[in-house]
């Protein structure tokens, strides 16, 4: 800015010093113009004859002339040689330090110079000027006319009026400086808040916000931020959250392999009960590093790996791997047609422990259900569904966009609503149970989450059976438009099937 100031102020000088050169070389024109006009055809006043000689041509001239204050006119007459030319001058004072009829040694080079017009440097000033010749009877010149104009006052105008603008630039500049600190610090105040927040943010200490004033892109910045910190400090919750519950799950099994250990005496049947009891404990301890370990490894993004399958085989390879996890009544339900693609190991990993979950929440002889049926692209209903009878109906999808879900559906006390939003938590288990507790840490559902959200569009739902009981389902979102060679049988609503009544979301 302090560049850009300085060239209009440059720029300016040189223009008016550029109009003060243009309005002298005008007035030199205008002034030798003149006096030769008059040379040819002026008279003299009192013989009423042309002029014959060139000192009175030069007096009458002069007394007709008015000059601006800074212009001198004046005759200067031949005299001897090397001395300085007479001259003729006007009665007028000229406001300079040391005009041109004062300066013998500046007439003698004027009227000696061949040129009609030029530029006198002096101490005491310059001096433009213009003149012409009186030429007499020998060819000789015998007088000269010379307006000479000193520029120095118009020079000292053009460099006031540049020192003027020099001066308005500096406090513009001063004024400019000032706003835009200002300007700048309320602009970046919010920054500065964002770094000293970014700066005092601990791992103890995730609280601190940003206040978020306006509208604009700072405060879309602060407000970013924020979230930013909101999601922080949830992570960092969570993490000490499982931190805590894994070391309270660990803790249990082993205080009871130290105690059992402590108190184990030399009694050969005590001995072998408490291996047989320190096992145990270690196996659960096994299991839930394992299930811890999956459950890290579910931020992976090779967590899952989909691939082509065929619904209706992964269907059937999970209801016979689950009808081996106890003395239950098993019912294959439904069975859709058609392709997807899924992770069958994690899909399946899945499915056996909601499978297990529900034998754990029922008792020998109760009724659990597993299927698989395609939705419409709304989730209105299946696309297609056989008749509910001794064997597995069978579902197809008809338009591209479908969903699929893959359901367990037990017969049991089902899930108290206070549960619904904890139970898929890790290291969460519901408050009412029935039939055998397993001895798992809480991380089942956890497991099936992840492997549900793993899928692009999955997510796990649960609602209530009828007639009692709860449902568990993964719902994906079909990539590839599904084929099959089924007809597409009655539609039926999604509460229709195995697992109707409110559906509820994890989210």
């Amino acid at each position: 800015m302090t560049v850009a100031f300085s060239a209009v102020a440059t720029t300016t000088r040189s223009i008016l010093l550029r109009d003060v050169d243009s309005r002298i070389d005008g007035l030199l024109a205008q002034e030798t113009g003149e006096f030769a006009h008059f040379e040819e055809r002026g008279v003299d006043p009192a013989t009423g004859q042309p002029f014959g000689d060139a000192g009175r041509l030069l007096r009458v001239f002069l007394e007709r002339q008015y000059a601006d204050p800074d212009e001198e006119l004046l005759g200067l007459l031949a005299g001897p040689a090397g001395s300085a030319p007479a001259k003729i001058v006007q009665d007028r004072e000229i406001p300079v330090e040391l005009p041109l009829h004062r300066d013998p040694a500046g007439r003698r080079q004027i009227f000696g110079s061949t040129a009609s017009t030029g530029t006198l440097h002096r101490p005491a000033g310059d001096v433009r000027w213009a003149k012409v010749s009186v030429v007499g009877p020998g060819g000789e010149p015998e007088a000269a006319f010379v307006v000479a104009f000193h520029p120095e006052r118009e020079q000292d105008r053009a460099d006031e009026v540049f020192r003027i603008l020099l001066a308005i630039c500096g406090v513009a500049l001063l004024m400019t400086t000032g706003i835009g600190w200002v300007v700048a610090g309320r602009i970046l105040k919010p920054v500065r808040l964002v770094r000293t927040a970014a700066a005092q943010l601990t791992g103890q200490d995730l609280t601190r916000r940003i206040p978020v004033r306006g509208h604009d892109d700072i405060a879309a910045l602060a407000d970013t931020f924020n979230a930013m910190l909101d999601r922080l400090e949830r992570a960092f919750a969570a993490q000490r959250e499982f931190v805590d519950d894994a070391g309270h799950e660990l803790r249990t099994p082993i205080t009871i392999v130290r105690g059992h250990l402590e108190l184990m005496g030399d009694d050969p049947a005590e001995r072998e009960e408490t291996v047989r009891l320190v096992t145990d404990e270690l196996d659960r301890m096994s299991r839930i590093v394992e299930d811890l370990l999956l459950l890290a490894k579910a931020e992976r993004p090779d967590f899952v790996t989909p691939e082509p399958v065929q619904l209706a085989e992964l269907t059937a390879d999970v209801f016979v791997k689950a009808r081996t996890l106890g003395d239950r009544r098993w019912e294959l339900a439904e069975v859709a047609e058609g392709g997807a693609r899924l992770d069958p190991q994690r899909i399946t990993q899945a499915m056996v422990q909601l499978a297990q979950n529900a034998v754990q929440h029922t008792v020998p002889g109760q009724t659990i259900r597993i299927g698989s049926r395609v939705l419409g692209p709304s989730g209105a209903g299946p696309s297609g569904s056989g008749p509910s009878g001794s064997g597995p109906s069978v579902s197809g999808p008809s338009v591209s966009g479908a969903r699929v879900e893959l359901y367990v559906s037990d017969s049991g006390p089902g899930v108290q609503p206070q549960d619904t939003e904890v139970i898929f938590e890790r290291f969460r288990r519901g408050t009412a149970r029935r039939g055998t507790r397993g001895s798992g840490a809480g991380l089942g559902l956890s497991i099936v989450r992840a492997i549900a959200e793993g899928h692009r569009g999955g997510r796990v739902l649960l609602r209530e059976t009828e007639g009692g009981g709860a449902t568990f389902a993964l719902l994906f979102t079909l990539e590839l438009a599904l084929e099959t060679d089924l007809e597409a049988g009655p539609e039926a609503d999604l509460e229709g099937g195995p697992g109707t009544g409110p559906e509820e979301e994890r989210t």
